[in-house]
């Protein structure tokens, strides 16, 4: 299995695909599909059936899971950047590599 630098809840960029440009929150990270679902990123329309009396069915837009290499993290600043890791007293910590802040 391979080793991810994106996590759930970091906001990323897409930097690659039909939706390059677009930023928005990791909702969840599939390590074996090496894909993650991000927040109203790569929408698909989905019919949806009613299944209690007061939902409503339907047509809805739903998030697919995009490949983890098309998105790249985002710093504090708004700058994508890669993640590299650091050491310090013996606790990981993960790096902007183009600034060199803690993320």
């Amino acid at each position: 299995m391979a080793k991810y630098r994106i996590k759930k809840n970091d906001q990323v960029r897409v930097i690659a695909g039909k939706d390059k440009g677009k930023e928005g929150r990791v909702l969840r990270v599939d390590r074996d599909a090496a894909r993650v679902l991000v927040e109203g990123v790569n929408l698909a329309k989905k019919a949806m059936r009613k299944k209690r009396q007061e939902d409503r069915g339907g047509i809805i837009d739903i998030e697919m899971p995009i490949h983890i290499s098309n998105v790249m993290l985002m710093t504090k600043g708004g700058d994508p950047t890669r993640v590299g890791t650091k050491i310090e007293k013996g606790t990981k910590t993960r790096i902007a590599r183009k600034s060199g802040e803690a993320v």
